[in-house]
């Protein structure tokens, strides 16, 4: 089954925008995905009709909204191939995931001495907490290096695997050059070292299928706002076992079985990760768009996108003195870019002008733009929603760019 983009276009309300008097052309999906208007709609009809606290009423707003929200649990579960719905915990955004690794899983098991294995390609959410720990820890941080063409180089990073080695995180998708990662191979390669894995997932979900007990990593992390549904929800994805064997993240109501002032114990997982009153209506929110998701087929989905990416490649490499960094053969249709003698911000704001959406900066991973001999690029990270014609607008107006520039 092909996909019908132009219905699926008619299904997101702000595509239909102008900007700056101009169609707006949305090339900013890696950052944050536009929403359908079934999620849209699933937040507003739980606002307007449906709304209640969860887990704590007795009343049956509350019940019903309790049975909504923990069936989205289900359907998370089931949508990335989780073994059971206690494995995921919700949590705001990928970030906020790797951090409640970060501060659970890694105070109780990385000590001096210790050292935790990341890659030249990582988000700074996926560098950050982990650089923190090592120091709370006095534990060491190693990096596995990239080639030229943004491909991870296994044999060094397999080379990094020590005894000390406790921990290797890693992402799934890279987001400032699309490479597409071998997840179950550096998985294997943890594993069989007995070394806990964590998976940046925030680029891999919306845009391909993911079957997390294939990949059996022990932690995964995805952003809802990036799988088209609002900001406020994401996800941490653990291994039942390891959840369990961690201690609570934050402290509060919703996430204990008693209290006293002399002592508490907590509540089961994932409920003791998930103190306080959640976003309730984003995570609906999510729920709608993951059905949404699972509707238009992710395989189809993945489809199409390499063949925008393909196209929009060709079409990029039109341009005069634009060059494209990240060329892996295993890519997700993002396409990070310079063009001579002009800053990468620069680019932004002559595209805005002509309604073009696009990223431009470090894309929060300095490292990495380091390695590849930039401080900045801009990028244009395509989605299922964007067309031939959304890619032609983007070579024509940096074709005037290039002689803004010239």
């Amino acid at each position: 089954m092909s996909l019908d983009v132009e219905k699926i276009r008619a299904e997101f309300p702000i595509l239909a925008s102008e900007m700056r008097g101009r169609p707006l052309t949305y090339l900013d999906s890696a950052a944050s995905a536009q929403k359908p208007r079934v999620v849209i709609d699933a937040m507003s009809d739980f606002y307007a009709a449906h709304y209640a606290n969860i887990h704590r009423g007795v009343y049956q707003l509350s019940s019903e909204a309790t049975v909504e929200y923990e069936a989205v649990r289900a359907r998370v579960a089931r949508f990335i191939g989780a073994r059971d719905p206690r494995e995921i915990v919700f949590v705001r955004n990928a970030t906020e995931a790797i951090n409640l690794v970060a501060r659970t899983w890694g105070e109780e098991n990385i000590a001096p001495g210790d050292e935790i294995v990341l890659t030249m390609m990582e988000h700074h959410a996926n560098i950050v907490p982990w650089q923190m720990l090592a120091s709370r820890r006095g534990a060491s941080i190693r990096v596995a290096e990239i080639d030229d063409s943004g491909v991870l180089d296994l044999d060094d990073l397999e080379r990094l695997l020590g005894p000390r080695t406790k921990l290797v995180a890693f992402a799934h998708v890279s987001n400032a050059l699309g490479t597409i990662n071998p997840v179950a191979e550096i998985v294997s390669l943890a594993r069989e070292r007995g070394i806990v894995t964590l998976v940046d997932g925030a680029q891999a979900v919306p845009h391909q299928p993911v079957d997390v007990a294939t990949l059996d990593c022990d932690f995964y992390a995805f952003s809802g706002h990036k799988v088209f549904g609002p900001s406020g929800a994401g996800v941490l994805h653990g291994r039942l076992e390891r959840l369990e064997a961690m201690p609570p993240f934050l402290g509060g109501g919703d996430m204990i079985e008693s209290v006293s002032f002399e002592d508490t114990t907590f509540a089961q997982v994932p409920q003791k990760f998930e103190a306080g009153t959640p976003d309730i209506a984003s995570i609906i929110g999510f729920g709608a768009a993951i059905d949404y998701l699972e509707e238009l087929g992710m395989n189809e989905i993945s489809a199409y996108e390499h063949g925008l990416l393909l196209y929009a490649t060709e079409r990029l490499e039109e341009v005069p003195g634009l060059r494209i960094l990240g060329d892996a053969k295993e890519k997700a249709a993002v396409l990070s870019f310079v063009l001579d003698d002009a800053h990468p911000h620069d680019i932004g704001t002559v595209l805005d002008a002509e309604g073009i959406a696009i990223r431009a900066g470090h894309h929060c991973a300095q490292p990495l733009m380091k390695r590849m001999g930039v401080p900045a690029t801009a990028r244009a990270s395509l989605a299922f929603y964007n067309t031939r014609d959304d890619v032609d607008r983007l070579v024509d107006a940096l074709i005037k760019t290039t002689k803004l520039f010239a």
